[in-house]
């Protein structure tokens, strides 16, 4: 299956960072454990701090539990928060300590971040969440993602760099390209 481009587009139920309207919609496939993911979204961070008008951004879950083992249920604590309108606080709390994320560390992100504890708990031990993450799963099969980072700069696949100079120049070339076609 070619992964040239992205065969689910961003959906309602897709977590949105940036302006809705933004010449460039970039989709990464990433998983918590991940450390070039990570990486990646750092960079995300910092283009959307500077271009927050330029940029659409979306993440999706793609946990290799195969080499990541608490990356599915990492994804798992992050739609939990979700349930309670803090994904990006979870989110970021997440790749901030990539490297502590066990169910004790989890719940204590989720107190820090202002989550009712019990409730995300209670959610996170039941894995209320599991069908949320397997649908960016089985999206990212479709597009043939493979590993993480995957990214795609309005829906194609983007084979470069993720540092911040790449990035920046794939949102001006997009930016540019939608200017000429106004």
């Amino acid at each position: 299956m070619s992964a040239d481009v992205l065969k689910v587009p961003v959906r309602e139920t897709d977590h949105v960072r940036g302006a809705q309207k933004a010449p460039a919609t970039l989709v990464i496939y990433g998983d918590y454990e991940c450390p070039y993911t990570r990486q990646a979204y750092r960079a995300v961070q910092r283009v959307l701090a500077d271009e927050p008008a330029r940029l659409r951004f979306v993440f999706r879950y793609f946990p290799l539990t195969g080499i990541h083992p608490h990356a599915e249920h990492a994804a798992e604590a992050v739609e939990a928060a979700a349930a309670q309108s803090k994904f990006w606080e979870m989110h970021d709390a997440l790749f901030a300590h990539q490297h502590a994320l066990e169910d004790a560390d989890l719940a204590r992100y989720a107190r820090e971040i202002g989550l009712d504890a019990e409730r995300f708990e209670r959610e996170l031990n039941a894995h209320a969440h599991t069908g949320r993450i397997k649908e960016d799963v089985r999206s990212g099969l479709a597009s043939g993602v493979q590993g993480t980072p995957t990214l795609y700069f309005n829906g194609e696949l983007h084979m470069g760099d993720y540092d911040d100079a790449t990035l920046r120049a794939a949102i001006a070339a997009l930016a540019e390209d939608a200017s000429q076609s106004s």
